[in-house]
């Protein structure tokens, strides 16, 4: 009995949890790699390959719902979304390929994969914290670029992207989001974080199927953090116009620094 209440608990924490998460990405386009995995990972002591392969689904079936808002809202970009998926898909199903080949619950990946989701953590909170600098600094010293150039640094940051969710499920929220803000300084806000809600739906649908056939999901954990995070990302998306973002931003920024810190230590 004493262990089914434990089970029960755990359940309700994990579906707090998503739906805390779930909120998060659908005001900002950012938090569910970067604060669902080492939420796993440090509160919980689930397993780094286990919680980024789990939270891999969780992402694609969570921003499907957020997609759908933003979608029906014309808040997203498609052809933006395309390009990115272009560069992404081909990465992600190389990077999976490559991971099948080593023993990821061995204590080495473990460390190896906790220290690149600690950098990948890192890189997503200074691109936040100083997003507006390098936005204010590319207006200033670059400009618009050609439209085949854009096209093709798109598709390049898709393919980075797709290689760093498969490892550590971070990066395609903050850093896309910001990459997409200096590739395209005149779509709003809103829009940018529509189009990198959407593409993140078959990045990380692909390279959590990956992570499943390699055994890594935690079906049960799923199930809960489900159950939170679809009505969170649904009204998160809803009033992600109305909230200003400026308002998140350092503390989301803050929370991820101190959680790097933690993972690479």
């Amino acid at each position: 009995m004493g262990t089914l209440h434990s089970f029960a608990e755990t359940s309700v924490l994990y579906s707090l949890s998503g739906l805390l998460v779930g909120l998060l990405v659908g005001l900002t386009g950012v938090g569910g790699g970067s604060l669902m995995t080492p939420l796993l990972v440090l509160l919980f002591g689930v397993h780094p390959t286990t919680a980024v392969g789990t939270d891999l689904l969780y992402a694609a079936v969570t921003k499907s719902s957020g997609t759908l808002v933003h979608g029906l809202n014309k808040n997203v970009e498609w052809r933006v979304s395309l390009l990115l998926a272009a560069g992404s898909i081909p990465s992600t199903a190389l990077t999976l390929l490559i991971l099948s080949q080593f023993d990821l619950k061995s204590s080495q990946a473990n460390h190896v994969i906790s220290l690149i989701l600690g950098i990948a953590l890192m890189f997503t909170a200074l691109s936040l914290i100083f997003r507006r600098g390098l936005l204010n600094f590319a207006s200033r010293h670059i400009g618009e670029l050609p439209p085949r150039q854009v096209v093709g640094l798109t598709i390049l940051t898709g393919a980075i992207l797709g290689s760093l969710v498969s490892i550590s499920s971070v990066g395609a929220g903050a850093i896309g989001v910001t990459a997409l803000i200096l590739l395209y300084p005149r779509l709003p806000i809103a829009r940018i974080i529509g189009s990198d809600i959407a593409h993140a739906v078959p990045l990380t649908l692909l390279a959590g199927i990956g992570h499943w056939v390699m055994g890594t999901i935690d079906w049960g954990l799923l199930g809960s953090l489900l159950v939170g995070s679809i009505p969170g990302i649904v009204f998160g998306s809803y009033i992600s116009a109305r909230v200003p973002e400026t308002v998140l931003r350092p503390i989301l920024a803050g929370t991820l620094l101190i959680v790097a810190s933690r993972l690479v230590s």
